[in-house]
């Protein structure tokens, strides 16, 4: 039976070190570490995300600004928002949270945020830095699996791994990150054809797609490592990954639960990258 990797501990752990390290920068600065977070419309989900973060923010010491806007924002309404966050000194970091209203580019929206200040690393030029391997933000759901890999000490260097997922947040920089560390990666997605042969080879495997039972444990290698980022909910309000999970803990040996397993790395990554962005604007080490 496969060890449950434990996305809550690794994360209260990692959480106690940034807020020691807020609290240093106070003392040495006076700077306090702050993010602003967007949000447009009533999306009951993003409004649970956006909560979540806030209390993630406060729990560790930085301050935290949320900017509700209604569904009908425009383009213009929008960009001056965060036109007006570059320019505040207090802001080190700005989120638009995704999904936006169908009126509004998010593409464009993205590019508009600073690079120093785009904590989600998703504007081109961080995306270029990542690709590059000379970046100072990761996107925080693929750098939250790589700080749960090297807390249960599970080597990437020489190993195969498959990321099931091709999407710009997650799936296109796990690729990457797993390249940098020396595995040797094969991306799969809807068109890939014989998508279990593919999975079989993994030592390390990552599904990021949100389709509830799309790995079987069938398909996955005896001893690999499953790392499960997909969440669904279903309509009886259980919240669901994409492996089927008894099946396939009973062949791999890591397995990330839903929850409890990526998710709380995600936010924690997020304040890591508020932290750093506070330190490169302030001057600090």
């Amino acid at each position: 039976m496969a060890t449950i990797i434990d996305g809550r501990a690794v994360a209260r752990q990692m959480r106690q070190k940034i807020a020691a390290e807020a609290q240093k920068l106070f003392a040495e600065r006076g700077i306090v570490p702050g993010l602003a977070v967007v949000i447009v419309g009533d999306d009951p989900a993003s409004h649970i995300y956006v909560r979540n973060k806030k209390r993630a923010c406060i729990d560790v010491g930085f301050y935290s600004e949320v900017i509700e806007l209604p569904q009908d924002t425009t383009m213009d309404e929008l960009k001056a928002v965060v036109e007006r966050l570059n320019r505040n000194e207090a802001v080190h970091g700005i989120l638009v949270q995704l999904p936006l209203p169908p009126q509004l580019d998010d593409r464009e929206i993205i590019q508009t945020i600073d690079p120093k200040k785009d904590v989600d690393a998703f504007s081109p030029v961080n995306a270029g830095r990542v690709l590059a391997g000379k970046y100072d933000f990761l996107p925080c759901t693929p750098a939250g699996i790589m700080a749960l890999l090297k807390a249960y000490n599970i080597e990437v260097e020489g190993r195969e791994c498959v990321v099931v997922g091709r999407s710009n947040i997650v799936g296109k920089p796990m690729a990457l990150l797993l390249l940098e560390a020396n595995g040797t990666v094969t991306i799969c997605h809807s068109r890939t054809k014989n998508l279990e042969e593919h999975c079989r080879r993994a030592d390390i495997l990552v599904s990021a797609v949100g389709k509830p039972g799309l790995i079987r444990g069938d398909m996955v290698k005896p001893g690999a490592v499953v790392i499960d980022v997909g969440t669904t909910r279903l309509p009886d309000g259980k919240l669901v990954g994409d492996t089927v999970f008894d099946e396939v803990a009973s062949v791999a040996s890591y397995i990330t639960p839903v929850s409890g397993g990526v998710g709380p790395m995600t936010i924690t990554m997020l304040l890591q990258n508020t932290l750093t962005a506070a330190r490169l604007q302030s001057g600090a080490k």
